[in-house]
């Protein structure tokens, strides 16, 4: 096969787990016989360097000319003082709004060798495996008007009834080849926004005979995430909810570096891990790559249709933690290890799996 891919590195942190990413995409290509090429663009406080503005025209119409998208991370402090339209995030939501995505998938799945590692009681996370399916084109963060004043700010929460139905799809048919169970998350005992979100996934839902379907309230699911997270097989939620509990669902990993995402839906497809640009740590070989290696294994399946190779990298990741190998933030049994060292040895795992040489 092959596949034209934008690759967005950014900032912090960002340039470094993508590397860990695209070499073990170029593995695959390697052994499995495709032809991947890659095109770099700037974006967030990387472009407002180069070229003064977070999404540079030229990045949008080069993943627009794509097959997909796979970005690093985005945001620097040192351009916190910015105006509101450039700060380094604006790039971010404006390359989702031009790429045309909707549907954030965000799977946290803890893996059976980090159960210690999450902060959280064993008996509690063991077996988690949920995804969060996240409205991403609509809500809080694209609401007009939006303004601040010196004593005011305002921002407009919308929501249609084809946004919502089209999120709540995505939702039931990914229930479909799971455990056939969705949660709706709202605050419908407030919001009129959710009251309408209640109603149509409900409508929904009657085209769904064998999935289940369950409401919670925001607070209340924020709660049982953490008290009961085995509970949960696929939820949906709006914009600004899918953002808060979708962090939240990292510390049932063992960390945010773990937690990979597709953006779905639009005219090309965005892949970017959850985590944030950590500047702190940009440079230091601390980074955690497995979320943006994990995200190229949605890439594979969603975008390129290679499941196979992509079933590999996510068996590839899954031996590399078994082995105890990982960067700080993970706390294997093994010596921490740097971002290229934890990279080296999934290509290693994805390398004998693909020649079919036992781990």
């Amino acid at each position: 096969m092959q596949a034209r891919i934008a690759v967005l590195p950014g900032d912090g942190i960002g340039p470094e787990v993508t590397r860990e990413a695209l070499a073990c995409l170029d593995q695959i290509a390697s052994l499995a016989g495709h032809d991947f090429t890659y095109q770099e663009f700037p974006i967030g406080s990387a472009a407002l360097d180069a070229c003064g503005e977070p999404l540079p025209a030229a990045t949008l119409a080069g993943c627009l000319a794509s097959d997909a998208v796979l970005l690093g991370a985005v945001g620097h402090p040192k351009h916190d003082s910015m105006p509101a339209h450039l700060k380094p995030e604006k790039g971010l939501l404006a390359l989702r709004q031009g790429l045309g995505v909707f549907a954030n998938i965000r799977p946290a799945f803890l893996h059976p060798s980090l159960v210690n590692a999450s902060p959280l009681r064993a008996e509690v996370v063991r077996g988690t495996d949920l995804v969060i399916v996240r409205e991403l084109a609509g809500g809080l963060y694209f609401g007009e008007p939006r303004s601040l004043a010196e004593n005011v700010g305002i921002n407009t929460l919308i929501y249609s009834r084809l946004e919502i139905e089209r999120i709540a799809r995505v939702a039931f048919d990914l229930a479909r080849g799971r455990r056939k169970k969705v949660t709706s998350v709202d605050k419908a005992n407030v919001l009129e926004c959710s009251q309408l979100w209640r109603a149509v996934v409900k409508e929904v839902a009657g085209d769904y005979p064998d999935v289940t379907l369950e409401h919670q309230y925001v607070d209340s699911c924020a709660m049982a995430i953490v008290t009961r997270p085995t509970s949960f097989d696929v939820i949906v939620t709006d914009n600004l909810f899918g953002d808060i509990l979708s962090d939240e669902a990292s510390v049932l990993t063992g960390s945010l570096g773990m937690l990979p995402s597709a953006s779905l839906g639009g005219k090309v497809d965005l892949y970017e891990p959850v985590h944030g640009s950590a500047p702190d740590i940009a440079g230091k070989g601390l980074a955690n790559p497995l979320g943006a290696i994990l995200s190229t294994a949605m890439l594979l399946r969603h975008s390129l249709g290679l499941e196979t190779e992509a079933k590999a990298l996510e068996a590839a990741v899954s031996a590399v933690l078994a082995k105890g190998y990982s960067t700080p933030d993970l706390k294997c049994e093994h010596n921490a290890m740097t971002t290229r060292g934890v990279g080296e040895q999934v290509r290693l795992q994805v390398s004998n799996l693909l020649l079919g040489i036992p781990a």
